[in-house]
């Protein structure tokens, strides 16, 4: 009703062209404001809540003037800049987007969105109120004005008056909801013109694909120069860093002051629990008493038969079949769909249900098959059963059909008949058929729908008796009499409008005129217009029915109405603000004095009292207030009191707001269907403080909020619906809304088009504001009048806004009566499918409830740690593998020490053996080696080293060449000729710049004197490209071994000691550093002497590798493991599954291995590669059953999720469910653990993740919340955001756990580091300095206490030793190790441990786009990168469901998203993230983001 008033102020002023007049009347109300488009300071200021109409035309980008006037207040404007003024000019830093992100179609092109507000029951913003807004504008004329209305713009969304006049003129205007709705214009039913379809998204609004970014995950990004530089070479002048230092100078800002207290738990961290504040104000009133409305006078009956509904009643009863039945009988649901110009049609039917004992359900016209709650409305049809619809002949028309011509099944509907009720379609009844007696008892009238806050549609049945007696208690509470002439511009098939334009007018035979929603937008006037005339005469109005008095904010609308038409006879008495829910219909309605009603009163409230659920009339502070009016007095007839919102439903004291209960036989009855909220809302019983009910009959809860005042006066402060409860406050979404509207300039977003609602993250309600963004507004402007609304909710209202977005215009979803679809619009936020243009999150601000930061105890000693593990009955954290000694002949053992004598011995005793198959893309064999042809091969290598490159015995040698049998045959010439060999990647031709430098790094750092090569590296590496990139005069000899000569060498050397150097291992950590590592002969004999007996690999068996041959196991399996233990092994280069992703499993298949080996990175390119395709491998005969071992080489924690997806998907081409698993290694010892052939069954156990943030292992239940299962042999069923593997650990292996800092042993279960001592250890790092201290600490730990003779190396992982109930083959109890993650990457944040790894898990579960994901810490901020895998335009999404997932999960404020092409975030070439070198691609502005988000 509020937007109707002041739609028609506009046109009245712009008819009239009283410019002067109304400047001179509002003069009062239009402060200046400096700095403020003049065109906005000469508009019409008025007090309230106004809404937003008019929009710019199409064709025209000129700014528009037009406001939502609907939440207007001029002393809420003040207070709002008198607030910002408070403020310094924070410099935020603005989120950095890519251009093609800020591609918006043209303004000429745009159309402009509907600012219809709806009612609230379709979720729009207001309160229960309903009139509809057109704006305030000063042009003076009408005609452009009207020319944007007819373009497209929307008066607001309900409107609807009802006008009794005396004498049969045009007389009680109830009130207008924010319904009266343009279905009708949609639905082609209507007279006049149609306005625009506003109900789609931009059409012209370009969504293209940027060509995405080539992957280069099978590069190794991670090998650049930068990866050296981590620790300082950050470029500080760098965009990026100066945004986040702006970032943190923001939040050195002092916050709300932190919360006291804390639940205190003996393991893990639990949230703050908010106390009151002890200086709040609480409720000092008495207890109130119920408030009694006068008596209803018992007057007229049921309503009259209407001839045409006695048609349609005869119809449905007797001309309906199905299978020679009756297709309906009494008490049968049947859907009303008709529009809002046809309210005679909508009568026929409805009076025609009634007298055939059937219940209409009325609801909107469906638009399009995917309306905002469409289907919520389908399951409510579906609930109550409803198998018919009654439409007319043009709605059914305009309906979307399906192919077969048929109406279409909207999506969650049941299926429905649809019946056409005009005349022509109905039968006449025989003269001497009378419908069945009325029944004016408790059986269902009619149903009328409600949609909740959470999205869902309710029906609310109301009772014969209850529709009589609301009929009854209207008339007596408004003066209904009959031939009075009521003007309705509500929604006449719900609410107000059904009650006043419908049900009472028909018994009261009044005279009713409907104005369709369609006229109003197009004539705002012609609701007080007489027909023809252009002179508008309120003399004769004696009500005005405003329907959404309920909504604090309706006062300005009706004071600004006053202001404009009491010139034109309207009395203030006239206006009637009227309160009402769809549960116990109307509450309470003004009464004019001619009626006996009091007179009108005002109260201005302390906003902060009002938080609190407490009235405090505002004295001091009057910044923040709510000013509101009585709704009138309660219904004749009717008992009110007001409970508590939360708990029993106790009553208030009189200074307190609750919740208004009615007790009325004049209220809906139940919720269809449902049994137990029905309870609770409908059979309420009030109790007094001590318990005792105040009355034997049960109240209706309104959903309303309020208190009861003065003379009885009912106010209303807001509705349940609409409450946000934050901490212990509460906050009111219009209340937000109107400050957010207060915010000037208003050049940036459309005023009608703004949702709040709340959403909980981290046990609390957080607000979210979303409005529609103005297609010119810049990203500047934008920004800056997000941070002004922030800064204006936080200081008038003392909360902060969680999430602030802003939409393209006309995005938001669209409730049936224009407004904006809030829980639609709330369900798209959670979902990631908003799809914002701008986005401002604010958790550090708003998240007061995390827990409290770990602070660090002093340590306990390790002498006493021990102690302490004894007096617990704990055993020290130890465990090994099966003992060397008892596996092998020692004879053997020492004849295998050096692998040149392997070989030798191979070539000697086996000759023709075949050691090695390189297959290529295609599947086919390129090259083989045998022992013999191996043992030549070298022979040729070492002779030219010697001769050529003239090496002696300990010079290191480069071997750059991609993987093949001229890597091994190169090794083992290096091995034969006494040099040290050093395996590096061959740099890719195609990214020279990036993969070059890091060849260059290896060969100068491990001081190769020679590089040996292939023709086309060789080429390769002397080229223009390669002098580019890096200084090609500086390399060391380069041998080309493509041609060398057959000749047999002199003699081949044997080292004099076990201990002497065999090769150097390089390779990238995750953490960006280049580490090479020194394997002495002995240690290189033992790793495959223990791989051999580990995985028993004999002469006869044949393994397939899938695995990069640079470095780690990768390099061992490739090069070694083969000569040693004398099996087959089948060698496939993983760039080849980038042409042929079966390649490897085709392999293992043809070649039956029985054992396999790969990395996560070739797991993943089949799984996400041949997902579809395992049917067309099953028919080519591909077949896994003869797996018995399939491993993950890695140095990182397992990724469950990959090793899962992989079993699942390939268990249809037989491989079996236990097959795959995972190894463990790291730089000081590549092999620790592997899946042997033996051993006990995987047991698991569950810990709390909360716990191992603490450093400690707590077991917990299976089930348990934050439980995570840590299953051991790599076998894993996950349950949880973090999960482990135990692994069998390899023979002649020793591991302990040991504490971080102290060094000091630790006990079983207990989270420490895992150190490992072994034959084949590598002896230290190969660095260019030899950094002894590094080696020491290293490689040559010992324990603080306990056993400090034993040597030990440190891993650098974390894990735990667990001594589980099994048996290992010794008959030993099973000691099972978990390994957590890595030391090096863990983030200390707020004093806990995090592993990467936990975060991005919870990341990437977060939204489907979400293809990859990163996470580094800088400057204390966490700063989280995801990959999006979709459109640019559908980037800002993530921003808050990744925000969110990480609060809920981990308790950790993101500070930093960034969203990036796919492919950019860098992996090594065993598929591990290279977050160090991304951290320092993202400080260097490198990444070219598509979104920064910087949370606030």
């Amino acid at each position: 009703m509020k937007s109707l008033l002041e739609a028609t102020v506009l046109e009245a002023q712009a008819k009239k062209g009283y410019e002067k007049k109304r400047a001179k009347l509002l003069a009062r109300y239009s402060p200046l404001i400096q700095g403020v488009d003049p065109c906005l300071q000469t508009e019409t200021r008025l007090p309230g809540p106004l809404m937003a109409a008019a929009t710019p035309k199409p064709q025209k980008s000129r700014a528009t003037n037009s406001r939502d006037e609907r939440f207007r207040s001029d002393v809420h404007t003040e207070a709002v800049q008198a607030a910002l003024a408070k403020y310094k000019e924070r410099k935020m830093p603005m989120p950095s987007k890519r251009r093609s992100v800020l591609v918006h179609s043209s303004v000429g092109t745009y159309t402009p969105p509907d600012t219809s507000s709806a009612s609230e029951d379709e979720g729009s913003l207001r309160r229960p109120g309903r009139l509809t807004s057109t704006l305030l504008q000063s042009h003076s004329s009408i005609e452009p004005w009207l020319d944007r209305v007819i373009q497209g713009s929307s008066t607001s969304s309900s409107a609807s008056s009802t006008s009794s006049h005396p004498g049969g003129r045009p007389a009680a205007a109830p009130g207008a909801t924010t319904a009266l709705a343009g279905l009708t214009a949609h639905a082609h039913v209507d007279l006049h013109p149609a306005p625009p379809d506003v109900t789609t998204g931009l059409a012209e609004h370009s969504h293209y694909e940027r060509p995405q970014v080539a992957s280069v995950r099978g590069v190794p990004r991670g090998h650049g120069r930068t990866v050296l530089e981590t620790a300082g070479g950050v470029p500080v002048n760098s965009r990026v860093s100066s945004k986040i230092q702006q970032l943190l100078n923001t939040l050195k800002r002092p916050k709300r002051p932190p919360l006291k207290e804390f639940f205190v738990d003996d393991f893990e961290e639990l949230l703050e629990v908010q106390q009151p504040d002890p200086n709040q104000p609480k409720p000092e009133g008495d207890q109130m008493a119920v408030l009694k409305g006068e008596p209803l006078s018992v007057g007229t009956s049921g309503p009259p038969s209407l001839l045409r509904s006695l048609k349609l009643a005869y119809t449905l009863l007797n001309k309906l079949t199905s299978k020679n039945e009756a297709l309906l009988k009494p008490g049968d649901r049947v859907a009303l769909v008709f529009p809002n110009s046809d309210p005679v049609m909508f009568m026929v039917a409805f009076y025609g249900c009634l007298l055939a004992e059937l219940v209409p359900v009325p609801i909107e016209v469906p638009l399009t098959r995917k309306d905002a709650g469409s289907q919520q409305v389908g399951f409510l049809l579906g609930s109550c059963g409803v198998t018919l619809a009654l439409t007319t002949d043009a709605c059914q028309k305009g309906l979307p059909k399906a192919p077969t011509g048929e109406v279409a099944t909207f999506k969650g509907w049941p299926p429905l008949a649809w019946l056409v009720i005009d005349g022509k379609h109905l039968t006449k009844p025989p003269k001497d058929w009378y419908p069945l007696a009325q029944d004016t008892g408790s059986g269902t009238a009619y149903i009328e729908y409600k949609t909740s806050k959470e999205g869902s549609t309710v029906g609310v049945t109301v009772s014969h008796s209850s529709l009589l007696a609301q009929c009854q208690a209207l008339t007596q509470a408004c003066g209904y009499m009959e031939a009075e002439t009521l003007t309705n511009v509500l929604d006449f098939k719900r609410d107000a409008g059904l009650w006043h334009g419908v049900l009472t007018s028909v018994m009261n035979r009044m005279h009713v005129i409907s104005i369709p929603y369609a006229l109003m937008k197009v004539n705002p006037l012609s609701w007080i217009q007489k027909r023809g005339q252009r002179d508008v005469c309120l003399s004769s109005l004696r009500m005005l029915i405003v329907a959404d008095g309920a909504n604090p904010w309706s006062i300005s609308s009706c004071d600004a109405f006053l202001n404009v038409f009491q010139s034109r006879g309207l009395r203030p008495e006239v206006i009637c603000p009227c309160a009402s829910s769809p549960e116990a219909l109307t509450v309470a309605i003004r009464r004019p004095p001619d009626l006996g009603g009091p007179p009108p009163r005002k109260a201005v409230l302390s906003m902060n009292g009002l938080s609190y659920g407490v009235i405090r009339v505002d004295t001091e502070e009057k910044l923040s207030v709510l000013t509101v009016q009585d709704v009138g007095q309660v219904m004749p007839g009717a008992s009110a009191c007001v409970v508590k919102v939360d708990g029993a439903p106790y009553l208030c004291k009189t200074d307190e707001i609750g919740e208004i209960c009615v007790n009325s036989v004049a209220t809906g009855t139940a919720y269809y269907g449902l049994l137990g909220i029905t309870k609770n809302v409908f059979e309420t019983v009030p109790v007094t403080a001590d318990g005792v009910p105040v009355s034997d009959r049960p109240f209706t809860r309104t959903g309303l909020l309020g208190f009861i005042g003065p003379d009885n006066l009912v106010f209303v402060v807001g509705k349940l619906d609409g409450l946000m409860v934050v901490g212990v406050r509460r906050h009111n979404a219009d209340d937000i809304v109107a400050t957010a509207l207060a915010v000037e300039p208003m050049k940036f977003v459309y005023r009608g088009r703004i949702a709040v609602f709340s959403v909980t993250v981290l046990h609390d309600d957080r607000i979210v504001l979303v409005a529609e963004q103005r297609p010119d507004a810049s990203e500047e402007d934008s920004f800056q009048w997000m941070s002004r609304v922030l800064q204006a909710i936080d200081s008038i209202h003392q909360v902060g806004v969680y999430c602030l977005a802003l939409v393209p215009a006309n995005t938001l979803p669209k409730a049936p009566l224009g407004g904006i679809h809030i829980s639609e619009t709330k369900q798209r936020f959670l979902e990631g499918m908003l799809h914002p243009c701008n986005v401002l999150m604010c958790p550090h601000t708003c998240v007061t409830n995390l827990p409290k930061p770990r602070q660090k105890q002093p340590e306990v000693g390790p002498a006493s740690m021990i102690v302490g593990n004894l007096v617990a009955g704990k055993r020290i954290a130890q465990a090994s593998g099966r003992e060397l000694a008892h596996l092998e002949d020692s004879d053997q053992a020492r004849k295998f020490l050096f692998l040149a004598d392997v070989l030798q011995w191979r070539a000697h005793t086996t000759p023709d053996h075949p050691l090695f198959l390189l297959l290529n893309a295609k599947g086919t064999v390129t090259s083989t080696a045998t022992c013999i042809q191996l043992h030549k091969r070298a022979e040729r290598v070492a002779a030219a080293l010697m001769e050529k490159g003239r090496l002696d015995a300990g010079d290191h040698v480069a071997l750059v060449y991609p993987p093949g049998v001229d890597l091994i045959a190169a090794f083992y010439g290096c091995l034969y000729c006494g040099c040290v060999p050093v395996t590096v990647r061959p740099p890719h031709p195609q990214n020279l710049g990036t993969t070059l430098p890091t060849v260059k790094m290896i060969v100068e750092v491990s001081k190769s004197a020679c590089v040996l090569s292939t023709q086309a590296i060789t080429r390769l590496l002397k080229s223009k490209e390669a002098a580019a990139a890096v200084d090609v005069r500086t390399w060391p000899t380069i041998l080309d071994t493509d041609d060398i000569p057959k000749k047999k060498l002199a003699s081949i050397f044997r080292p004099p000691s076990p201990d002497v150097l065999a090769y150097l291992d390089f390779s990238v950590s995750t953490t960006g550093i280049l580490a090479g590592v020194k394997m002495s002969h002995a240690a290189t004999s033992a790793l495959c002497r223990s791989i051999k007996l580990q995985c028993e690999l004999y002469p006869s068996r044949q393994i397939a590798i899938c695995l990069d041959p640079y470095c780690g196991l990768g390099f061992a399996l490739w090069c070694l493991c083969s000569v040693y233990s004398g099996h087959q092994s089948v060698l496939v280069p993983p760039l080849e599954l980038e042409s042929n992703v079966s390649l490897w499993l085709s392999a293992v298949s043809q070649y039956k291995a029985r054992v396999t080996f790969c990395s996560y990175s070739v797991m993943e390119m089949c799984t996400k590669g041949l997902g579809a395709q395992t049917g067309a491998l099953r028919m080519k005969g591909v077949n896994l059953s003869c797996v018995r071992t399939c491993m993950v080489v890695a140095e990182e924690r397992p990724r469950i999720s990959l090793t899962q997806s992989f079993s699942k998907l390939f268990k249809d081409l037989g491989l079996p469910a236990r097959a795959v698993s995972t190894t463990f290694g790291c730089r000081v010892n590549v092999a620790i653990c592997l899946q042997g052939t033996t051993g006990p069954d995987p047991t698991t156990v569950y810990v709390d993740m909360r716990a191992l943030r603490h450093d400690r292992v707590r077991l917990v239940e299976r089930g348990s919340p934050h439980s995570l299962p840590l299953m051991e042999s790599g076998k894993v069923v996950e349950a949880g955001p973090l999960t482990a593997f135990l692994l069998q650990i390899l023979p002649g292996v020793k591991v302990i756990i040991a504490h971080t800092e102290t060094k000091g042993p630790l006990g079983d279960s207990h989270l420490g580091e895992i150190w490992v001592s072994s034959p084949h250890n590598a002896t230290g790092y190969y660095t260019v300095y030899g950094e002894e201290t590094l080696h020491a600490d290293h490689f040559s730990a010992r324990l603080s206490f306990g056993d400090t003779q034993t040597i030990w190396a440190r891993t650098g992982y974390l894990g735990f030793l667990r001594r589980t109930e099994l048996t290992d083959a010794s008959g030993e109890r099973h000691d099972a190790l978990y390994v957590v993650g890595s030391l090096d990457e863990t983030l200390e944040l707020r004093g806990m441990r995090y592993h990467p790894i936990d975060i991005e898990t919870s990341v990437i579960r977060a939204h489907r786009n979400i293809a990859e994901c990163a996470v580094f810490t800088w400057t204390n901020l966490l700063v989280v990168v995801v990959e999006l895998d979709g459109l640019e335009q559908d980037a800002l999404d993530l921003v808050a469901l990744v925000t969110n997932v990480v609060l809920e999960e981990h308790y950790l404020v993101v500070g930093v998203v960034v969203i990036v092409d796919p492919g950019v975030i860098p992996i090594n070439s065993r598929g591990e993230k290279q977050r160090m070198h991304l951290r320092d691609g993202f400080l260097a502005d490198q990444l070219d983001p598509i979104y920064v988000a910087y949370n606030m």
